[in-house]
């Protein structure tokens, strides 16, 4: 069993929008709707959790759900204040013992199903596998003056992307151990880093853009006219 977490809930204040940014339009759909589809269409996915504000209920289903035209199985789940707590609440709901979890981005709707694949054989080998994109450009480290302090060596850096897909046990007892302690991680990848459970990287695309900005949706509505496999769905 494989089900996916797709994270929605926060706010997108640095868009600068009055409408949350994953719901904004993106080629005559919102953003979260796109994304929603690609899960859908995946083959090895067998149905979707989607974490939004509880507020919102109603406008996914009738602005998200019904456009994407989801052939799966698709729960809403409220998020919480954090991203973290918004994927914990998302696992709670799933209650399942065994099987794997895709958590990915909402507003990162040019996510390719076989990229989802290609993570999932990945979790189903190691139990934690994630995308990234090996870093090619200089790293520079500067002070809060904007002052350069250090080159950082680029050898084996990478920027993360999702989904990030875990065998379930592995998720949740990382969740929970965070929660107990305290810890706030920059991914679900760092939870699971942190309990000492190893996380293999395979290539991800840098097409899997994440939407934060106007330049961001600008540049997800041109990719997405160069696709012909969904730009019409």
């Amino acid at each position: 069993m494989v089900n996916a977490i797709i994270v929605a809930a926060g706010k997108g204040v640095r868009m600068g929008a009055k409408l949350r940014k994953q719901y904004l339009n993106l080629a005559g759909r919102p953003i979260l709707s796109h994304t929603l589809h690609r899960f859908s269409v995946c083959a090895a996915v067998d149905q979707i959790c989607m974490v939004v504000p509880q507020n919102d209920f109603d406008y996914c289903r009738d602005q998200v759900l019904m456009p994407a035209g989801a052939k799966k199985p698709v729960q809403l789940v409220a998020g919480g204040y954090e991203r973290q707590q918004s994927v914990f609440r998302g696992l709670k709901e799933l209650g399942q013992k065994e099987g794997l979890v895709a958590i990915h981005d909402g507003v990162r709707p040019l996510i390719d199903p076989a990229l989802i694949e290609d993570c999932i054989r990945g979790a189903a080998v190691s139990g934690a596998c994630i995308p990234g994109i090996p870093i090619a450009d200089t790293i520079k480290r500067a002070d809060r003056k904007g002052h350069i302090t250090a080159t950082v060596k680029r050898n084996g850096l990478w920027l993360i992307q999702t989904p990030q897909v875990f065998e379930y046990r592995i998720i949740m007892e990382a969740h929970k151990r965070a929660r107990r302690d305290g810890y706030a991680g920059t991914d679900d990848a760092s939870l699971v880093e942190r309990i000492g459970y190893p996380v293999n990287i395979i290539s991800g695309s840098k097409t899997n853009i994440k939407v934060t900005n106007k330049e961001d949706l600008s540049m997800a509505a041109a990719l997405l006219t160069s696709e012909s496999s969904f730009a019409t769905f």
